[in-house]
């Protein structure tokens, strides 16, 4: 008998496909964070309106303290004198800060509460004890923030008031997109060449599918900042969403030319080229990407794809091996690496496999015409019979597996059930697999009692 035909429609497309593209799409806040500016720093006011001549000469030392990190002296001179003067807002404040740098976040929150009570009108007061209270997720921290950009900072004054504005923007995204937005743009207003307004606002209209405008926030952070990693991330996310891969590519590979030790940017120019079949421009990125973050799985698991459509079957069994070793219990990777084998003809390996596939995942229809497959190569007809007769229970026939069914019932010499499905597959094959009809119509005469 001739070689059995291979499944030739939909699930035949399925095996052929090459990189799946599953983690293609990385969500821009995702990947921004690895170079996220930190704009949640508490500030230290230059100037109060308070003259130093009416300083305790214990607040003097104690702030003298401060600008040398000696902590625990200007801890105590700053203790002396809030137990003295309960409303001093500025020692208040400066123990705030302290308390912050110690990490002591519950005492600097308290210190700063007690410098806002005592005086309501302080730009720094109320910036930093709304910073430190959306750093430990409280409601009230829009409050203080709010009130932040009502007020003027002491110096610096365009850049405070575009700070408050901008972290009252991050406190709101979760809940007031709209308003976080505005924030935002006022942020830009007051800071016009600063990128991180834009790269804020970018991921925000990302999540509202506002694609259009987030390009456009991207572009500006740019503009501002030719050298951003986050805005070239954003705008290649950008066009990774709008399938635009040629365009992507050549951001992402601006990215790993300015980063070339930013792991996450070598693993997204990798999948990108993947996407548009670029399979040997492909590999080397993600070996460059794994290189540096060894144990990112999913780019060992996307390597394998791209070494699998490349035709590097070898490579990709023993990455799909590797993986497996770490996690036995993954049918995918089972599946995967059986299909490596088969196209290494190494099918007793591959049946194994596909087997391994099947007991992890019964419900896996594809995997059961691979074993039938396998098991075809191997004659072990029963188990080819058995396995396209479940596949049937999750997945349509096709032209294929009626031809296969019919050839493994042929060599068990079982030849009702064989011409049965000969002429199930000649009705359905009608011209799309023209060699094996030949070979069905001739089983047929040789298997069929004479009439």
């Amino acid at each position: 008998m001739q070689e059995n035909a291979r499944f030739s429609d939909n699930e035949s497309s399925a095996r052929e496909q090459p990189y799946s593209m599953r983690n293609l799409i990385v969500i821009a806040g995702l990947i921004v964070a690895a170079f996220a500016q930190d704009s949640g720093k508490t500030v230290r006011h230059h100037r109060v309106a308070v003259e130093d001549a009416t300083l305790a000469p214990e607040l003097v030392q104690a702030e003298s303290a401060l600008e040398k990190r000696d902590l625990s002296t200007a801890e105590s001179l700053l203790k002396t004198v809030t137990s003295r003067d309960p409303a001093n807002y500025r020692a208040w404040f400066d123990l705030g800060f302290l308390y912050n740098a110690q990490g002591k976040s519950e005492d600097s929150i308290a210190a700063y509460r007690h410098s806002v009570t005592a005086k309501h009108d302080v730009f720094e007061s109320n910036l930093n004890l709304g910073l430190m209270l959306a750093k430990a997720g409280r409601p009230d921290a829009e409050q203080f923030l709010r009130a932040a950009t009502r007020l003027k900072p002491t110096d610096h004054v365009e850049e405070g008031q575009a700070r408050a504005w901008l972290s009252l923007g991050h406190v709101l995204e979760s809940t007031k997109p709209d308003e976080a937005l505005t924030a935002y743009r006022m942020a830009s207003s007051l800071q016009p060449k600063d990128p991180e307004p834009h790269l804020s606002a970018g991921p925000l209209l990302e999540k509202q599918n506002k694609y259009a405008e987030a390009e456009q926030e991207y572009k500006q952070a740019l503009a501002n900042d030719p050298n951003s990693p986050e805005a070239l991330i954003g705008i290649a996310n950008i066009y990774m969403r709008g399938t635009r891969y040629i365009e992507a590519a050549e951001t992402l590979r601006k990215l790993v030319a300015q980063r070339p030790d930013y792991a996450a940017g070598h693993i997204q120019l990798a999948r990108v080229l993947a996407a548009e079949k670029k399979f040997e421009e492909a590999i080397p990125e993600f070996q460059a990407g794994l290189k540096l973050n060894p144990a990112d799985k999913d780019a060992q698991r996307d390597l394998a794809e791209v070494y699998a459509s490349a035709g590097k079957f070898v490579d990709a069994q023993l990455l799909y091996e590797a993986l497996l070793g770490a996690t036995p219990n993954d049918a995918a990777l089972h599946h995967s690496l059986g299909r490596a084998y088969m196209k290494q003809r190494k099918f007793p390996q591959a049946q194994q496999e596909f087997v391994a596939t099947l007991k992890l995942k019964p419900d896996f229809g594809e995997a059961y015409g691979d074993l039938a497959m396998a098991a075809d190569q191997n004659k072990d007809y029963p188990t080819t019979i058995r396995a396209l007769d479940v596949r049937s229970k999750f997945l349509p026939e096709l032209p294929a597996t009626y031809f296969l069914r019919a050839t493994a019932y042929d060599h068990l010499r079982a030849y009702k059930q064989a011409a049965e499905n000969y002429h199930l597959f000649l009705q359905a094959s009608s011209g799309q697999l023209p060699e094996q009809e030949w070979q069905a119509r001739h089983r047929l005469i040789a298997i069929e009692p004479k009439k």
